[in-house]
């Protein structure tokens, strides 16, 4: 049987970092490849790295069909599901991947889309045909079907997603910020740990280019701007009759109140989305 590779698929989830990938091909060339390789008719679903591995050294491994399968949503949810409980997932990964979740159950929800529990398995629209599966392939893992469960269509809260992600509501809240407006370079920062939650999203609440610029400049740079962001929102001290530069202390002012609304614009946009999100769901489960 041909295995199919779909980069979409491999680039769903973040790849391993190169001394991931080294610690894995050392076990897998020490012991084995343990784990079979999860497929949606003949695409690879789970186990990228461990089918690169085995084929570049002409090691074995198994197979798995997993049948619950019927849309690319379904792979994707099961995905999400598997790495949301992997340690080795960072913070902002985990909340990412809960926020992908609570998307595709709305847009799921909001199309009437049926629950995979409930699709007819035996579909012309299958992408597999069971009959040729390999031996032993025909029936998942008891940990892959039993997280191949699909979620229920309840309303993802930020409390829900936090407690799937194993975080707090305000690092959440964070994520879905640098989610929604970080520029690319700002969101790789945060991946390798240059910046943290607190400044990225802080960044994140600044116009494209200037969060590009910030990055482009280095760590200290983007500190710096996280630090003037934080600064703009404090209040600021009013001017003592006669200082000296009063209309530019007012200048300041406003400016500092500029980006002060522009951070609360993001906020309300963030929960504005989360609303239409939950009505979309509610007008499913009444229809």
């Amino acid at each position: 049987m041909e295995i199919l590779v779909n980069q979409e698929l491999k680039a769903y989830i973040d790849p391993l970092t190169e001394e991931e990938h080294e610690a894995l091909e050392r076990s897998i060339l020490a012991e084995g490849c343990r784990d079979a390789l999860v497929l949606w008719g003949d695409v690879l679903v789970d186990g990228h790295n461990r089918y690169g591995i085995c084929r570049k050294h002409g090691l074995p491994f198994q197979t798995v069909q997993n049948p619950r399968f019927q849309s690319i949503d379904d792979v994707y949810l099961w995905m999400i599901d598997q790495h949301l409980g992997r340690r080795s997932v960072s913070d902002f990964q985990r909340g990412v991947l809960a926020l992908r979740k609570r998307e595709i159950l709305a847009e799921r929800a909001a199309a009437g889309a049926p629950a995979a529990a409930t699709a007819d398995a035996g579909s012309d629209d299958a992408p597999w045909d069971t009959s040729a599966a390999e031996p032993g392939a025909d029936t998942p893992q008891p940990a892959a079907a039993a997280a191949a469960k699909p979620a229920p269509g309840a309303r993802k809260q930020r409390g829900e997603i936090a407690r799937e992600a194993r975080l707090s509501t305000a690092q959440v809240g964070l994520i879905e910020t640098i989610h929604k407006q970080a520029a690319p370079e700002v969101v790789a920062a945060v991946k390798s740990g240059t910046l943290s939650l607190n400044a990225a999203a802080a960044v994140a609440t600044l116009p494209e280019d200037e969060q590009r610029a910030a990055a482009l400049a280095g760590k200290s740079e983007l500190k710096e701007a996280a630090k003037r962001v934080r600064e703009s929102r404090r209040k600021p001290r009013e001017p003592r009759e006669g200082d000296e530069g009063e209309t530019s202390a007012l200048d300041a002012a406003l400016a500092d109140q500029v980006l002060a609304l522009r951070q609360r614009v993001a906020e309300l946009t963030a929960e504005n989305d989360a609303l239409r999100e939950q009505l979309a769901l509610l007008q499913a489960e009444t229809a």
